[in-house]
């Protein structure tokens, strides 16, 4: 397990079907060791923090293995950081990792927090009306991290895993239920019951779970 690529990108304005946006979706590999900070990486900016960024998704890893199918899916090269996220790592996928285990790469330490659900802006960065939900559909998601103790890595880092969570709801069980409104009550109830959670995203849940 380790990452292929670090990637960063400052905000820009983009104009995409007529309107003017503001995003940092675009991120470009960056050389050399970076500072992990607590809501950031050095070189790293979010557009809209209502939405991104936070101490639950200071850093977004994607997982390398998912870029062969989207280029076959979607009949496009992809260059690394291409989904908007900040760590491309090979070995580890959303059925992997739980909500609360932590890894450690470089001398950074970090927390597992939530599979990411997109907004609009990766239909931006593929031109593709239908690209959040394919994304969503797919299963896809890689996973937010939060940082534990701030310090450097870079590409080629190993990944290590650190202590484990004490349940067994994973980043791909999360991003089911939201992807399918919680059509498995069972996984919905385990998902709403994970300590770890952020508490925005138990909210949704909990809500989910009082229509179901």
């Amino acid at each position: 397990m380790k990452v292929l690529s670090v990637n960063v990108g400052r905000p820009r304005e983009v104009t995409w079907r007529g309107q003017s946006y503001r995003t940092s979706i675009w991120k470009d590999p960056v050389a050399g060791p970076v500072e992990v900070r607590t809501l950031n990486i050095d070189g790293d900016g979010q557009s809209d923090l209502s939405v991104h960024g936070g101490r639950h998704k200071a850093v977004y890893a994607y997982p390398s293995e998912h870029y062969e199918k989207w280029a076959h899916e979607l009949g496009v090269a992809l260059p690394r950081g291409a989904f908007g996220e900040n760590l491309t790592i090979e070995g580890i996928l959303e059925s992997d990792i739980r909500i609360g285990d932590q890894l450690r790469i470089g001398s950074v330490e970090f927390a597992v927090t939530q599979p990411r659900m997109p907004c609009f802006k990766l239909g931006i960065r593929f031109d593709r009306d239908d690209m959040v939900r394919r994304f969503l559909q797919s299963g896809r998601s890689g996973f937010y991290l939060a940082v534990i103790r701030e310090g450097s890595l870079a590409a080629g880092d190993a990944v290590t895993l650190g202590a484990a969570a004490e349940h067994d709801v994973t980043i791909a069980d999360v991003a089911e239920v939201y992807a399918t409104g919680g059509d498995d009550q069972n996984l919905l109830r385990r998902v709403v019951a994970v300590p770890t959670l952020p508490e925005g995203l138990r909210q949704h849940f909990a809500k989910v779970l009082e229509r179901a």
